[in-house]
């Protein structure tokens, strides 16, 4: 087995390389309080970030060598091409062909509608490792372990505020991710 930690090392900032430890880190507490795969959410948390730092221009050719045509808010928001470029690059140098573990990296930045345990986790574990900084930061690490989809829906809440204030495009799956977790929870409750 590849030693994914190394691989990531030699890729990213030390700045970054300690994100993605405390990615990985938090991810496998949650997988443990989830139920979830604590090894798969240990790798996504670490391979999350791959292609962060990686120059735009080869994030382009990874996405041409693949077919992959952004739409206009992708285009715009080159913040959002590591996930995607990240899912190419471990299936395609990585050789990791696990689905679960692709859509978790792809969908770490936006979320999406109909997400798996493991990319909820690692949704969640982004916004929350130790690294993170921000206003309500606590609440949400200590919401992440008393109700998955909470936390989510606050982290993405949080998000989409602050594009709203910034008047930038906010992507599609976002949008997905942020009804349909908010229908299956009122659903859940009988409140539809």
């Amino acid at each position: 087995m590849l030693n994914y930690e190394n691989i990531v090392k030699e890729k990213m900032s030390k700045k970054r390389f300690i994100h993605s430890l405390n990615v990985s880190k938090v991810a496998k507490k949650l997988a443990q309080a989830y139920g979830a795969d604590e090894k798969k959410a240990e790798i996504v948390g670490l391979l999350h970030d791959i292609t962060k730092e990686m120059p735009e221009d080869e994030q382009l050719k990874l996405f041409e060598s693949e077919g992959i045509v952004l739409d206009d808010v992708e285009r715009s928001t080159t913040k959002l091409w590591h996930s995607i470029s990240g899912e190419i690059y471990v299936k395609k140098y990585l050789n990791i062909q696990d689905a679960d573990i692709l859509n978790a990296i792809r969908y770490h930045t936006t979320a999406r509608s109909n997400m798996s345990l493991l990319e909820k986790i690692i949704v969640m574990s982004d916004f929350i490792s130790e690294d993170r900084q921000y206003d309500n930061v606590e609440y949400m690490r200590s919401l992440a372990f008393e109700n998955l989809d909470k936390a989510i829906i606050y982290g993405l809440k949080i998000q989409m505020e602050f594009l709203f204030e910034q008047d930038k495009p906010i992507a599609v799956n976002m949008l997905k991710a942020y009804n349909d977790i908010i229908l299956k929870m009122r659903t859940s409750e009988g409140t539809v």
